[in-house]
């Protein structure tokens, strides 16, 4: 049986070009700087956002973990959303380890945060506060139906990071798809922020790695962080190499990602019991509710399981569902028929 896994673009396997790219790269020590294929992915990536320089890191959360810790000092705060990745879902990292302060303010269904929410956190000059030092944006956005934030929207931030001092971290986990749902150039996106990240082990499809996108001055910083956190390696070139090959030949195809995505998002706004809105998926992200209140979440995914259907619960009785390379559009077919058979079948 055919398991088709839609819990994550996480789960992508390398393309048989990255597997021919790994076999053949050519390596060197990273922490001396001698790995010809790191030096590579890491200038291509610059060159991509728009920046002057960039530094390969195992993860996405090691990536925005080293932005964090290397603009602020212990006891500043940072202005993020209560549903950014970085809060929900990297082990409050950069407190437990920088003794950064997380300011929270509310996300809006689209993935921003207010502009009066970001300018009523910044703290006064007082020594009654901690600094505001840093806002933190994500684009896509996960949590908000993986919404692309505009050009526009990081250019107001901009305006008023730059009216109070304050610096801007842009976690892009999946900027590549904001940037193909907007038909515009990433580096557009990354214009306003002083540092970028970007994951290649998500739509990308390598097996391991993010990239960080910044200025000489901080990527020099950066990097001494990265080997405080234990995230120097050596012939890196093997992750590398799938990098490149990610940048050259695997952007362009999120689109198909996209459509699959809208296509399965119609598919279950069909069937009676599920709830979803089909005008929210913006790129390959989707979330969506189970409405019959007979059924519980746990059966429901495991007679999915048992179909070979594979995707995750968020919260009681919400689901998402996440398209990415490996998943045809046969596939997405086959999950909107399972998905209703469940439901007539469960719903007796």
């Amino acid at each position: 049986m055919r398991i088709i896994d839609l819990r994550s673009d996480t789960v992508t396997l390398p393309s048989p070009a990255m597997r021919q790219a790994i076999a053949a790269a050519v390596l060197g020590d990273d922490v001396f700087g001698e790995d010809p294929t790191v030096n590579e992915l890491e200038k291509k990536a610059a060159r991509m956002m728009g920046k002057q320089a960039g530094l390969l890191v195992v993860s996405g959360t090691m990536a925005n973990l080293v932005c964090i810790l290397t603009h602020c000092q212990r006891g500043d705060e940072v202005i993020l959303g209560d549903q950014s990745h970085t809060f929900c879902y990297e082990v409050g990292s950069f407190s437990a380890l920088g003794g950064i302060i997380a300011h929270i303010v509310p996300n809006q269904p689209d993935g921003t945060i207010d502009l009066t929410d970001i300018a009523g956190a910044i703290r006064p000059d007082s020594m009654h506060c901690p600094k505001t030092r840093l806002i933190c944006l994500e684009n896509t956005h996960n949590r908000c139906f993986g919404a692309p934030l505009t050009p526009q929207y990081m250019e107001q931030v901009a305006e008023i990071a730059a009216e109070n001092n304050l610096m801007i971290h842009l976690d892009g986990a999946r900027i590549f798809n904001a940037a193909v749902a907007l038909d515009i150039d990433a580096k557009f996106l990354a214009q306003k922020a002083d540092s970028v990240m970007f994951c290649l082990s998500k739509g990308l499809s390598c097996p391991v790695g993010s990239v960080i996108c910044s200025s000489e001055e901080f990527i020099k910083r950066a990097r001494k962080v990265r080997k405080m956190v234990g995230g120097a390696m050596r012939q890196a070139g093997i992750i590398a190499a799938a990098g490149i090959v990610a940048l050259d030949q695997m952007i362009e195809r999120l689109a198909e990602d996209h459509r699959n995505a809208k296509r399965l998002a119609h598919g279950i706004s069909q069937i009676e019991g599920l709830s979803i809105e089909p005008a929210r998926i913006r790129s390959n992200i989707l979330y969506f509710k189970l409405t019959c209140e007979s059924i519980g979440s746990e059966q429901f995914l495991k007679v999915l399981a048992e179909k070979g259907i594979r995707f995750l619960s968020t919260a009681k009785s919400t689901f998402r569902m996440v398209t990415h390379y490996g998943i045809e559009p046969d596939d997405i077919e086959t999950t909107i028929s399972a998905l209703s058979q469940t439901m007539e079948q469960l719903a007796k």
